[in-house]
């Protein structure tokens, strides 16, 4: 699988100004130069998915939000790579977010999880295995794992959720307002760090498989196909271990 490093000099030529209406050739050369990103993206979040869409659904979806980037760029903004990419995630995101309502008896049940998650952890002293916390609820392992896949689909806002109206009640997109995307103000950088601390510390009690598909899949940001590989193990089990380490993680954070 190719990596999400997308290559956007040959774009540097165009003038990407506010709804700049783009030919067809020039659209299909966007799209192929954004394309391998736009795929890696996809395969990343395929552990989210719902029964009713596919991978192939993602990619659509990352298209048509390139596009609208394209046409909703201002020069100095922000990087045009760093945009572009922000809104092919978020344009996929949109979608899983669209399809993934959780009903009220999932929601209790993935509340019941994480309690026995964590009163069989203050008894054993460890954290539980997954056949331990089936047992102690009176289901199936499969059937646990299927309340972690759920309980992980929801997913988490990202820029474009928050849109407000200016004064002549236009949409206003909140990204297109950041002049540089990597600055940091003193006190975000003390949120995260203390953020970072405590997830760190979480992720320590971990079992040390659990920690190692973390590490893989959100710092080295390896697929779950590339993991299985490294792990000698089926990309469906490298999945069970990432919702159940999330899990785990919830329960903790209380989140």
């Amino acid at each position: 699988m190719l990596r999400g490093k997308t290559d956007v000099k040959p774009l540097a030529s165009l003038d990407l100004g506010y709804k700049r209406e783009l030919g067809e050739e020039e659209k299909e050369k966007i799209i192929r130069d954004f394309l391998p990103f736009i795929k890696y993206t996809a395969y990343r979040l395929a552990w989210r998915l719902p029964p009713q869409l596919s991978v192939e659904d993602l990619i659509s979806a990352g298209i048509v939000g390139l596009l609208e980037a394209l046409q909703r760029y201002k020069e100095g903004v922000a990087r045009l790579s760093t945009f572009v990419e922000s809104r092919i995630r978020g344009a996929m995101l949109d979608e899983l977010r669209s399809q993934s309502w959780i009903p009220k008896s999932m929601k209790e049940k993935i509340s019941a999880v994480k309690k026995t998650y964590l009163e069989l952890e203050s008894k054993l002293g460890r954290p539980p295995e997954a056949e331990e916390v089936a047992k102690k609820l009176n289901i199936s392992v499969d059937e646990y794992y299927k309340i972690l896949q759920s309980a992980n689909m929801e997913v988490v806002l990202n820029f474009e959720s928050f849109k407000e109206k200016n004064r002549n009640e236009e949409s206003v997109d909140l990204l297109e307002y950041i002049c540089d995307p990597d600055a940091k103000t003193p006190l975000s950088v003390l949120e995260e760090s203390q953020v970072r601390e405590a997830i760190a510390k979480v992720i320590e009690e971990l079992p040390e498989k659990e920690k190692l598909v973390l590490s893989l899949y959100y710092w080295e940001e390896m697929t779950m196909k590339e993991i299985g590989k490294i792990l000698n193990i089926t990309e469906s089990r490298v999945s069970q271990l990432h919702n159940q380490a999330l899990l785990r993680l919830k329960a903790k954070l209380n989140l």
